[in-house]
């Protein structure tokens, strides 16, 4: 369902009391199936997703409050997302005592087991290239090539410069063409 008001009647209505839960429920699914999306391709498996969302989402309405309104609210939310996404990875990582970027993390064997997972082997493969990057490169990889963001956007979103971010996507685009041309 798209949501036809822009985010700031959004937020004018999240600021006003009486319209606050409305408010928070517009923004939540103007914006949850581009999150989940985000959120999915750095965490791969669907149920870690939804969680992952649901933490975003708990973070996004006890601080919504505070959003200065210096950037626009969809690189705010992206901004958690990622910042989410990746505690999560870490949390996990350490929980489990698997880097996620070994042979030891079989991320075919996950995709596999995934009912939600509608892709070929090609598709297992490019994820598997994907996660093989190093955290950063594949955070920038995954924002660029699937969701179009512009370099401009991820240099707000993730601190960092947008000749380091443009570094960051080349270096993944060519591991990622070694990986599937020779693996």
């Amino acid at each position: 369902m798209s949501i036809k008001l822009s985010d700031q009647e959004i937020l004018d209505l999240f600021k006003n009391d009486t319209t606050k839960e409305k408010g928070f429920s517009l923004l939540v699914r103007k914006y949850q199936e581009k999150i989940y999306w985000h959120v999915r391709r750095l965490v791969v498996d669907h149920d870690d997703a939804n969680d992952v969302c649901q933490n975003i989402f708990i973070k996004v309405w006890t601080n919504l409050d505070k959003f200065k309104e210096n950037s626009q609210l969809y690189t705010w939310l992206y901004r958690i997302a990622t910042n989410e996404s990746l505690t999560f990875l870490n949390q996990k990582r350490k929980k489990d005592s698997i880097p996620l970027a070994t042979d030891d993390y079989d991320i075919g064997e996950q995709l596999a087991a995934d009912p939600y997972f509608e892709g070929d082997a090609l598709q297992v493969k490019l994820q598997k290239a994907i996660a093989a990057l190093p955290e950063k490169q594949r955070v920038v990889f995954l924002m660029r090539y699937y969701d179009e963001t512009k370099y401009e956007d991820m240099s707000e979103m993730l601190d960092t410069s947008v000749g380091a971010l443009k570094a960051s996507y080349h270096h993944a685009a060519k591991k990622i063409e070694k990986y599937l041309t020779e693996g």
